[in-house]
């Protein structure tokens, strides 16, 4: 691996072999999403307990100082709405060339199986690895399911986790399902965690998390689980510990209660 790469995923990844990435991309697609209203607000407060922040260049420009030093996985697909006819049209949105000049660390780009646009999604894909290799940057790729939720099964993800890897990104963003084993086995690359829409309770999402991580997820990119909760500064300190210190859920549930009594309830 080229010094570069092996440095800008060393930035991503941390010295324990797990990552904590805070995506704040939504908005590309779902407009201003709630508790995302006012990105700079959301992203302050938890910056700080991220490893890496998830963002498109014009929430990054507008809400992220230039002095943060946070590593930037910058979203680069995009193109389509939650008003369109379909989530699963997308394009790369944004250059290599504009993502060296914010200096990121990786970009991020959404990939579709078993789609209409499926094709056009992995050569999407294929284009953007080709683009990272050339200039160092590392591609994550998102196995994407658009508005189809019952597609987030193991055959199915562990067959987008693999097309992904074999078309070259270097992390694959999934969502967890039972088996995941199956999923993580099948990728050689490493695998992050997405949370999709909020789960009923913290300690759901302490179990899942936990569960992942047993079954050979590195880390998580958790974002509606994280800052649409009422507190959540103490959303991500539990989850920080489940990632980076082995913490049972029962652990991160106790982490969570009594870092929420520091922080006032998210309005």
């Amino acid at each position: 691996m080229e010094w570069g790469m092996a440095n800008r995923m060393a930035q991503l990844i941390q010295p324990d072999g797990h990552a904590l990435f805070l995506p704040v991309d939504h908005g590309y697609f779902q407009g201003p999403t709630r508790r995302l209203e006012e990105p700079r607000k959301t992203i302050e407060p938890l910056l700080p307990y991220a490893d890496a922040i998830f963002i498109t260049r014009g929430v990054l420009r507008s809400s992220v100082k230039a002095e943060s030093t946070k590593p930037v996985i910058l979203r680069v697909s995009g193109g389509t709405s939650m008003v369109g006819k379909d989530l699963a049209n997308e394009g790369i949105t944004t250059s290599m060339e504009e993502a060296i000049r914010l200096n990121v660390s990786a970009v991020g780009i959404s990939v579709f199986v078993g789609s209409d646009y499926e094709k056009e999604s992995l050569l999407n894909l294929s284009k953007l690895v080709d683009d990272g290799e050339k200039y160092g940057i590392p591609v994550m790729a998102v196995t994407a399911v658009g508005k189809e939720l019952e597609k987030r099964d193991a055959r199915y993800l562990a067959l987008s986790c693999r097309i992904a890897a074999e078309l070259g990104a270097r992390v694959v963003k999934t969502y967890w399902c039972e088996d995941f084993e199956n999923v993580v086995r099948g990728c050689p690359v490493p695998v992050v965690m997405a949370g999709g829409p909020q789960v009923d309770s913290e300690l759901g999402v302490f179990e899942f998390v936990h569960d992942g991580m047993q079954r050979g997820s590195i880390g998580v990119n958790l974002g509606r689980n994280v800052w649409q909760n009422d507190f959540p500064v103490a959303m991500i300190k539990a989850i920080r510990a489940l990632v980076h210190q082995n913490a049972t859920p029962k652990e991160a549930q106790k982490i969570y209660n009594t870092e929420k009594e520091k922080e006032p309830k998210k309005s």
